[in-house]
């Protein structure tokens, strides 16, 4: 059975539907979010906006450092249909709420909306990565790995597209939003009523609220097996990595390629295009196994790639009238910025081969009556690396370091970070060289 043919089997089509809706519905409202602050309200916080907009993005963190610990005890008790289908009856209130917030254009009840849409993916995340290895076989694990990932990237690319597009068209475009949000949030709701049941793996757990004890015990899950806890640390790098990447294109495009929004969303698509084809590309590459020598081919792809996009600013500026901003069609009328499409585009399908095996092996191999309290863990990581990712950024801008010159940095740290997981668990690189002898075309012949 290939990865496609999942999406006719009820054990994953509902569950791959649920958790698209919900990511595209979280940056649908985000989005819009951002352009409200940014341009409608903007008025009467003047300079404060530019605050409120990096303060949102704060605040769908927060809930991970918050509740993961929770999340990942509620996903270990209870029985998992379940608990998605409170969860996304959920998200249906909060977006009543958000629509509230848009009438009334009230930052303050917008952002409480978008707190608890951070809540509500922390509390999804253990939940939707914790019932994969109860519904697929093992050979399924990496293709519907796969999927999920490529579903969620196209969501995220989607969601931001259409609510920069809805919240742009003024009086109306906040009623179209909430028309939206709220139809998304109901068709999730109803997609989450075909997930399969799914056992809890550990119905006497007794749920502690202690977050602070509860965050460093399931840390200690998650280093009781050593290969498990490393495989985190490299989804959490890829995180840091990536949103270090993502949060330079609108900089990037204006200042660099003196490109408009239309060249920054081509840019943000061409990635997206990139990352979902290497999700998809893992269970060919892999043969239905959970090849962690996947690993290594997809850390070297995305360092050559970065590197190459570091040098590519220097003849731009050489191609390119920077006294005038370019649209999309201007943009693809000089080689160069072709050379630029074509390194996000390999960023992001090695970095789809990078990250759909670890996201496997951590499920196959975490112990099941921990599973989801490990992935909570998992979620924890991740945030807090975006935010370092955050905070190392602003800081190398602020010295005068120019974009360019940051992709080279980060490029030469996933050489460090991922060589150091390399070096701890060598079973990467061994898997590596197998797949690579047994990959080449002269064996097949």
């Amino acid at each position: 059975m290939t990865q496609f043919n999942l999406l006719r089997q009820r054990r994953f089509a509902p569950l791959f539907f649920t958790q698209f809706l919900g990511a595209f519905n979280d940056n649908v409202y985000k989005n819009a979010l951002v352009f409200f602050i940014a341009f409608t309200v903007a008025s009467e916080f003047g300079a404060n906006s530019s605050i409120l907009v990096i303060l949102a993005g704060g605040i769908f963190i927060l809930p991970f450092f918050l509740f993961s610990a929770t999340a990942g005890q509620l996903a270990d008790k209870f029985e998992k249909s379940f608990i998605i289908r409170l969860i996304k009856l959920a998200e249906v209130c909060i977006m009543l709420l958000a629509a509230v917030g848009f009438y009334l254009q009230s930052v303050s009840i917008l952002m409480a909306a978008l707190f608890l849409m951070g809540t509500h993916s922390t509390l999804f995340g253990p939940l939707k990565y914790g019932i994969l290895p109860q519904h697929l076989h093992e050979s399924e694990l990496i293709g519907g790995n796969g999927m999920i990932q490529m579903g969620t990237y196209l969501a995220i690319l989607l969601g931001t597209i259409l609510g920069g597009v809805l919240i742009a068209l003024k009086s109306a475009g906040s009623w179209l939003v909430s028309l939206v949000v709220i139809s998304v949030a109901l068709l999730g709701w109803l997609a989450s009523q075909f997930i399969p049941k799914a056992a809890a793996p550990d119905p006497q757990l007794s749920v502690s609220w202690n977050v602070p004890a509860q965050t460093l015990r399931i840390m200690g899950f998650a280093r009781e097996n050593y290969t498990v806890f490393m495989t985190i640390i490299a989804i959490s790098w890829f995180w840091f990595f990536g949103a270090t990447c993502l949060s330079l294109v609108p900089s990037y495009t204006k200042d660099i390629l003196f490109g408009n929004e239309h060249v920054g969303i081509l840019l943000l698509t061409t990635f997206s295009v990139g990352i979902g084809t290497g999700c998809l590309m893992c269970e060919k590459l892999s043969g239905g196994r959970i090849e962690m020598g996947l690993v290594p081919l997809g850390a070297i792809g995305i360092t050559v790639f970065a590197i190459d996009l570091s040098f590519v600013g220097v003849p731009v500026l050489h191609d390119v009238d920077t006294a005038i901003v370019h649209g999309a069609s201007e943009f693809l009328q000089h080689r160069a910025n072709w050379r630029v499409l074509a390194d996000l585009t390999l960023i992001g399908l090695f970095g789809g081969i990078y990250i759909v095996p670890l996201y496997a092996l951590m499920q196959h191999r975490s112990a099941p009556q921990h599973r989801s309290r490990i992935i909570a863990a998992n979620n924890i990581l991740n945030a807090l690396f975006m935010v370092i990712s955050a905070c190392m950024t602003i800081g190398l801008l602020s010295v005068g370091v120019t974009i360019p010159q940051i992709f080279l940095i980060v490029a030469t740290l996933n050489v460090i970070a991922t060589g150091a997981v390399f070096t701890q668990i060598p079973e990467f690189v061994h898997r590596f060289l197998v797949w690579m002898r047994i990959s080449r075309p002269s064996d097949a012949l």
